[in-house]
């Protein structure tokens, strides 16, 4: 009685669920990750009787009027081939498929006397058949107790404990047990939510696996995770009691992390940052305001001056040494309005910065480096926005965030082709896609002041968000193809940036090239060994990442490297500063890359990476 209840339960859940299905969502923040071979997860399957339409079409021969196979299908309309084909078999599915329309020559000749069939429908009339259906499983999501986070570092004043919190989607059922394992110990909660003590663990963190049980009968999928606690403080001094409160640094690596801001990209590399917190540059600060900058800008100022926002016209020249860079007295003029315009996205950045994970200074100095805050486009080299986006770099985040992919394909192509993922699409249609992205981050505008689009602008920080976070991926996957290690294990959390703003920057031929020509000399995976050995043509991205990495970064804007698509050096033209919106019409370059595994339909698509456990054996502290 039970059982047939919970069945009842479930079958009206799901008729829920299908309409919570039909809505779609617009573009959002989601966590990214590379499209990979998983386990399969466990499934949640009940069998639903549900009413529908049956209609009855015959496949008849002209002769005889001979009835030669009846089927039903579900939909109004003709029939498809397959379901023709399915029903009636290979046979007669070529012999009608074959069959030429019935044409009579004479008055007196009946219909009986030609080839071959046709299709007859007899009959429509309701229906009942048997669906299986599957339903939503149970979850667990992960947060601290016992202290508070505070910056830098995620210092943890207090005792901490591990919140698992179990989500049961199915009315009328319950979270009867948290379990898992941490630091090799199996533990088990019999109540919901389960608060686990945590225990020092050593710099290099511990695994932690986790689970939840239904009152359904069933369980949630086994969730991992890399737990690194450590202590500070004189609180744990052998040498007896501290006044000194508790305190810990504490990073937790999980898909399930819902205690606040997660380290952007460490569940892609399984990485920590450094202890006491990452460096500036790859920090995401409390407030705007400390984003604040004031640098001289010389391009900046360059561009308001051209587009009447700035008067420079008592300066010599107008206030410019050439059409891409203000002169010293071009500056001065201009100086109370570049500090407003570099500025003015910082709200945007910040708010980005927190619900990708991708550190907002890093954004900043990305942007400052990349066009000075002007998003307009550059013809010479194809790069629109506020980080200076290509095709190619279109082609990365389409590729190597399915996330995103998924959310901005159907504003472009219909969702059927949508489905078969960026790398199955045809070139025509990548092409097409990578246009319109490097369109939608172009915020130049005839009508609007000075040229450009603000709304646009910053709108397009976030794509430069999930562009960042696909090079993540990317920079993840060679590394992983040429040692067979996470990036964790191979590189440090700062390091792993670096490679990231050189794969961004320069390419992943760049890339790939400096980690192999590294890794084959036996040589640890620093930026000192790695940067060393880029090739000639892939060395500007040394002066990019230095630049980058400073907390307030203002050079000279230069055009993202082409050395990777096999080009000369870049063009030296005058670069035009306003332009009405492109067309997406040129041919994708595909860019040379890392060694992949290739899927169907998409040679050099991203290879499976091993699963492997994360962290080791954790450090007993005394």
């Amino acid at each position: 009685m039970m059982i047939a209840f919970k069945r009842w339960l479930a079958r009206g859940l799901f008729i829920f669920a299908v309409g919570g299905l039909l809505i779609t969502a617009a573009l959002q923040s989601a966590p990214v990750r590379a499209q990979e071979e998983t386990p399969e997860a466990p499934k949640r399957l009940t069998t639903l009787t549900v009413d529908y339409t049956a209609y009855e079409w015959w496949l008849v021969r002209w002769r005889g009027n001979e009835i030669t196979c009846r089927f039903i299908i579900d939909h109004d309309g003709l029939p498809i081939s397959d379901e023709i084909q399915t029903w009636c078999g290979d046979a007669l599915f070529t012999e009608w498929s074959r069959t030429q329309p019935c044409k009579l020559s004479t008055p007196g000749q009946s219909v009986q006397e030609c080839p071959g069939m046709y299709l007859y429908f007899f009959e429509s009339k309701p229906a009942k058949k048997q669906v299986e259906v599957e339903l939503p499983l149970p979850s667990v999501w992960v947060s601290l107790a016992g202290c508070s986070i505070e910056p830098p570092g995620n210092r943890c004043v207090g005792t901490p404990n591990l919140v698992l919190i179990g989500e049961e989607p199915l009315p009328n059922e319950a979270i009867i047990s948290i379990q898992g394992v941490y630091q090799g110990e199996p533990f088990t909660c019999s109540g919901n939510p389960c608060n686990l003590p945590l225990k020092p663990t050593g710099s290099e963190g511990a695994a932690i696996e986790f689970w939840a049980e239904s009152s359904f009968g069933d369980s949630s999928q086994h969730y991992e995770g890399l737990i690194r606690v450590l202590p500070r403080g004189d609180f744990m001094s052998p040498e007896g009691a501290s006044g000194d409160p508790p305190l810990y640094y504490i990073d937790v690596i999980t898909d399930q992390w819902r205690g606040g801001p997660q380290a952007s990209c460490s569940d892609t590399w399984q990485s920590f940052p450094e202890t006491g917190g990452p460096e500036p540059w790859l920090t995401t600060p409390l407030n705007a305001a400390d984003l604040y900058t004031e640098v001289s800008l010389y391009y900046l100022a360059a561009m308001l001056i051209t587009n009447n926002q700035v008067d420079a016209s008592n300066c010599p020249n107008g206030g410019l040494d050439d059409p891409l860079s203000a002169n010293q007295c071009g500056l001065a003029a201009a100086r109370d309005d570049v500090i407003t315009w570099q500025n003015q996205f910082d709200e945007q950045i910040l708010t980005v910065g927190r619900e990708t994970g991708i550190p907002a200074q890093l954004l900043k100095n990305v942007f400052s480096r990349e066009s000075q805050f002007w998003p307009g486009m550059y013809v010479n080299y194809k790069e629109a926005g506020l980080g200076q986006l290509t095709d190619q770099g279109a082609e990365t985040v389409l590729l190597w965030n399915p996330d995103f992919f998924e959310q901005f394909c159907p504003l472009v192509l219909h969702q059927s082709r949508c489905d078969l993922g960026f790398g199955n699409l045809l070139t025509s249609e990548q092409a097409m896609l990578q246009g319109a992205l490097v369109t939608k981050v172009n915020a130049s505008c005839v009508d609007c002041p000075a040229g450009i689009d603000l709304t646009q602008a910053e709108f397009s920080v976030r794509v430069f968000a999930e562009t960042m976070a696909a090079n993540c991926e990317q920079t993840s996957r060679i590394i992983n193809n040429t040692t067979s290690l996470l990036p964790g294990q191979a590189a440090s959390y700062a390091d792993l940036w670096r490679f990231t703003l050189v794969n961004y920057n320069a390419g992943a031929g760049c890339l790939t090239t400096a980690i192999k020509r590294t890794y084959l000399a036996n040589l640890p995976l620093t930026w000192d060994n790695v940067s060393d050995r880029l090739e000639v043509a892939c060395q500007g991205a040394l002066d990019y990442v230095n630049d980058v990495s400073k907390v307030n970064s203002g050079v000279q804007p230069t055009p993202t490297s082409w050395v990777v698509f096999g080009t000369g050096p870049a063009p030296t033209g005058p670069i035009a500063t306003l332009l009405a919106t492109p067309q997406p019409t040129r041919t994708a370059t595909q860019p040379s890359g890392p060694t992949a595994t290739s899927l169907p339909g998409y040679p050099g698509y991203p290879g499976d990476l091993p699963t492997i456990t994360p962290g080791g054996a954790p450090t007993t502290y005394p």
